[in-house]
């Protein structure tokens, strides 16, 4: 059987737990046997985190020891998948920029809030993205600083009407990547637990997750 771990904590705006439920539920239904933890603790096992098929951490801001944090990087660049949602991970331990280097992105900016935004797909042959139109959300469009390395699937354009000065400007959404040997899947989707519920933002969410473990 296929093997999780999910970490949730950090800002509680996020919903962590609720998004932990959703995500491990999802994985359950595509056979994975799925452990749920709030400690950053659960890192410091290097041998058991490489025994996994992927690490989702759900985990905004926050810190990290070094003693939780090295075997997690190291497990992922031996091989083991991972793969994360919005500031989850991608907004996660603002001053460890090897974990950004692994993620392929930190999120910088929000402008506007929550607003309504269009998801465009680019890749319409990649299993994580096939079949899914581009879709709208009512939620928080991320601004980013990326990793041109990413494998970008999904975008989003900023209007400028928050920020003149970014119309028109073209911003992954979703993207795969490798660190080392490990697979690592990342969507900006997922400001709350109703945004991870959106269809398209769960089967893409899904599929992603399940790309990150080698199982797409």
């Amino acid at each position: 059987m296929s093997s999780a771990l999910i970490v949730w904590g950090g800002w509680d705006g996020h919903e962590p737990q609720q998004v932990a439920e959703i995500l491990g539920g999802a994985l359950q239904e595509n056979g994975f046997d799925v452990e749920i933890s709030d400690t950053l603790d659960s890192f410091r096992d290097q041998a058991k985190l490489e025994a996994l098929d992927l690490i989702v951490p759900i985990w905004t801001m926050g810190t990290i020891a070094p003693e939780q944090l090295n075997p997690l990087l190291a497990a992922v660049k031996n091989g083991t998948g991972i793969a994360g949602v919005h500031g989850g991970i991608g907004d996660a331990f603002r001053n460890e920029t090897e974990f950004q280097f692994m993620v392929g992105g930190q999120w910088v900016a929000h402008p506007g809030g929550v607003i309504d935004y269009v998801v465009n797909i680019i890749d319409d042959e990649d299993p994580i993205t096939a079949g899914i139109s581009d879709f709208k959300m009512h939620s928080e469009q991320y601004y980013m600083h990326v990793d041109p390395n990413n494998e970008v699937l999904a975008t989003t354009t900023f209007t400028g009407e928050h920020a003149f000065w970014i119309d028109g400007h073209v911003m992954p959404v979703v993207w795969k990547k490798m660190y080392g040997h490990g697979r690592v899947f990342y969507s900006s989707l997922g400001h709350v637990a109703a945004d991870v519920r959106v269809p398209e933002a769960l089967t893409i969410t899904t599929r992603g997750m399940l790309w990150a473990a080698g199982k797409l």
